[in-house]
């Protein structure tokens, strides 16, 4: 049985999800306090995804993000009945992994929560020779030197066009054309943004260089 934590103020909502998943081993705790959640993510790490609204009592859900993030790698898929596209491009920003903006069928988010896990669960993957990165696609992982990088779906949609272009240079404009979890007006800004990010987990690995370099004026390469 996965174990699924829920922050979510409509009990009503919370009911229907919860019996809905039950069949497919996925069980699922609901709390509508924003702290209460994140005191259990704290002390409790059986939990392997996080369900989250977004206006909720206490804090707003955007602003338990980062919090979450300070100790936690716990996936989250954003459920949310605000539909205005900065809070889709913050919430994934800030470290969500998926954005379901209600109403939705709950086929969708059993279907959205399995791809998220199937992607996170650790599995021998086949190397490619002469390379530091190694690309999983049917599985949605990326090692780097070894090492599973912990990727959203927008930034492992970036790093894998990185990887297929053999260290040729990538547009802004096509991360955002290429991918189906990076919302089509999305600013070039918010490209840099998760390259940024991107690098920076790269670093946990092995900071002596910058694997993926700026191409001024045009777009990012990857060194491989």
């Amino acid at each position: 049985m996965i174990k699924v934590l829920m922050i979510e103020d409509d009990l009503e909502l919370a009911e229907i999800i919860t019996n809905y998943l039950k069949p497919f081993d996925i069980e699922v705790t609901n709390t509508d306090s924003p702290y209460t959640g994140l005191s259990m993510i704290k002390t409790d790490p059986s939990y392997k995804l996080l369900i989250l609204d977004l206006t909720l009592p206490e804090i707003d859900g955007l602003e338990l993000i980062p919090k979450i993030r300070t100790t936690s790698n716990i996936p989250i898929i954003i459920s949310s009945a605000r539909d205005d596209i900065l809070d889709k491009v913050m919430g994934l920003e800030r470290g969500a992994d998926d954005y379901l903006p209600k109403p939705y069928n709950p086929r969708e988010l059993q279907a959205r929560i399995k791809a998220i896990l199937k992607r996170l669960d650790i599995e021998p993957v086949k190397k490619t020779p002469n390379s530091i990165f190694e690309l999983n696609i049917e599985n949605m992982k990326i090692f780097f030197k070894d090492t599973l990088l912990d990727l959203t779906m927008a930034e492992f949609d970036i790093l894998k066009l990185l990887i297929q272009r053999k260290g040729g240079v990538v547009a802004r404009e096509d991360f955002i054309y290429d991918s189906l979890h990076i919302e089509d007006d999305s600013s070039l800004k918010n490209i840099d943004v998760m390259i940024s990010r991107i690098r920076n987990k790269i670093a946990l690995v092995d900071n002596s260089t910058t694997y993926i370099k700026s191409v001024r004026g045009i777009g990012y390469q990857l060194s491989i």
